[in-house]
């Protein structure tokens, strides 16, 4: 069966995403865009994953749990997870390996916990736009470790990316898959070292009008966050 899917999207607990990108909110856009299967994938946390999974299910999304995880080399990774139970200990340790650095709110923007209701919970302390000490080759094991799958994000992109760090795509990382921005140019997949990879795209939306509709899919036997995670590691029967 078809299901379009959106992975990769921030709500108002990311400093850079706004503040109308509550759980409830974000939710309702992803249903009026026809989309079947969507992710919240906060900067460095997943605190708000629970509520978005919940606002999701009564809007009859698939919803599931994850994180762009910024490592010690300023690539970004997306970090995905079948539930929020496993997202939430997965954010526990992320949490500890944060830098000590308190966000300012007028440089960087708020980062607010929500309900599920759009109730505000409370207010992140500190900086998650910031890198971690996590280093890009621990991801992949340390994702699975949590019963997660890891891509690295935008990939076309100069910044906060793989290729725009390291330079050269490294199969020895162990990345069966990567995403691609909504503008990648067609041809840059034929690059060399990208060959026998696999890719997705998301909207990486910030804003509620950054997300776009019904445009990409995956043929899954059911709609499940197993059979999503089987589809991203390439396993699925």
């Amino acid at each position: 069966m078809k299901f379009y899917y959106d992975l990769h999207l921030h709500s108002c607990l990311s400093p850079c995403g706004s503040d109308e990108m509550t759980p409830a909110d974000l939710a309702a856009m992803c249903a009026l865009a026809g989309l079947d299967i969507v992710a919240l994938t906060d900067h460095n946390t997943c605190g708000n994953c629970a509520a978005f999974c919940q606002a999701a299910q009564e809007r009859g999304l698939l919803a599931l749990a994850g994180m762009e995880l910024c490592t010690q080399e300023d690539i970004h990774v997306v970090c995905l997870f079948p539930d929020p139970e496993h997202a939430e200990r997965f954010s526990a340790y992320v949490s500890e390996h944060l830098p000590p650095f308190s966000n300012d709110p007028e440089v960087f923007g708020r980062q607010l916990y929500m309900d599920g209701e759009d109730n505000i919970l409370g207010e992140e302390e500190r900086m998650l736009a910031a890198s971690t000490d996590i280093s890009v080759e621990e991801v992949p094991a340390l994702a699975a470790e949590y019963g997660g799958f890891a891509f690295p994000a935008h990939i076309d992109r100069p910044s906060f990316s793989l290729l725009g760090v390291l330079g050269l795509w490294d199969s020895s990382l162990n990345f069966p898959l990567a995403e691609l921005s909504h503008s990648c140019p067609a041809d840059f997949i034929r690059r060399p070292d990208l060959e026998g990879l696999r890719f997705v795209t998301n909207s990486d939306a910030h804003y509620l009008d950054q997300i776009w509709g019904a445009e990409r899919s995956m043929d899954l036997p059911e709609r499940t966050g197993e059979a999503v995670m089987a589809w991203l590691a390439g396993t699925e029967k």
